[in-house]
């Protein structure tokens, strides 16, 4: 079966959304049209302001689009209450901060089980998936840590598994090494290859070269619009140029 007829995972179309603040409207995201596989990993680039927090926001349902649709396994999430996205998110999306956003009294350990447990998994079980991703990211000395006791490299590690603690479909990562030095960048770019491999699908929001390209396939995203999608293949790439109306599709 080739790529691309493989049901997509995530897709939308027309996407639109518009910030209202006093200096006037925000065009953040101007009519997107996006199409995401099981297994792939793309990266959206661009230039701070260009609307890629935006769009990653929109497709975790943190925020909701003025017009268009937002698709999960093919089913329209319109009509999708605020408690609808909160249990996908547990139990179907990840999604990584720049910022960590780690829970401050709370250890480490508990931080990554946590969502597990509020999916409804037994507590055995979501103790021995938080136990083997902490051993996975080299943080078993530091699960009875606070995270003010930590570095960002290790906050973000356990950022990491706390999103990934539900074995999600969809990972999505907004400038995940934003805060961090060149080593924590590494770091990052490393467990996000090495959980591709595995087979997990993820969308990364980036302005780092480095970690775009770690993906399979970069989206430039400008002005809320993207304008080229480049499938990256063992070191050749072939890409096109998009319009604001144009479909995103993955190439063979």
């Amino acid at each position: 079966m080739s790529q691309t007829s493989i049901p997509p995972l995530l897709q939308t179309r027309g996407l639109i959304k518009t910030h209202h603040g006093e200096g006037g409207p925000v065009h953040a995201v101007r009519g997107v049209d996006l199409t995401v596989r099981p297994g792939e990993f793309v990266a959206v680039t661009g230039p701070s302001g260009a609307g890629k927090s935006t769009l990653l926001h929109l497709l975790g349902g943190l925020q909701r689009p003025d017009s268009g649709s937002v698709r999960l396994d093919g089913e329209a999430t319109e009509g999708y209450s605020e408690a609808r996205w909160a249990v996908e998110r547990r139990r179907s999306i990840g999604i990584v901060f720049q910022f960590f956003n780690l829970v401050s009294s709370l250890s480490v350990a508990d931080n990554v089980e946590l969502p597990a447990l509020l999916a409804g998994t037994p507590t055995k079980q979501a103790r021995a998936e938080r136990e083997r991703l902490l051993a996975e990211l080299g943080l078993t000395a530091k699960a009875r840590s606070m995270p003010g006791e930590l570095s960002g490299g290790e906050q973000q590690r356990v950022a990491l598994a706390r999103a990934l603690v539900n074995q999600p479909r969809l990972l999505l990562a907004d400038e995940p090494a934003g805060s961090l030095d060149s080593k924590g960048t590494r770091e990052v770019m490393r467990l996000l290859t090495r959980f591709h491999q595995r087979g997990q699908t993820i969308v990364l929001v980036t302005h780092d070269a480095r970690l775009a390209s770690a993906a399979d396939r970069v989206i430039s995203f400008f002005d809320g619009r993207v304008t080229d999608d480049a499938d990256l293949d063992e070191g050749a790439s072939s890409s096109r140029s998009v319009g604001p109306a144009s479909v995103v599709e993955l190439q063979d």
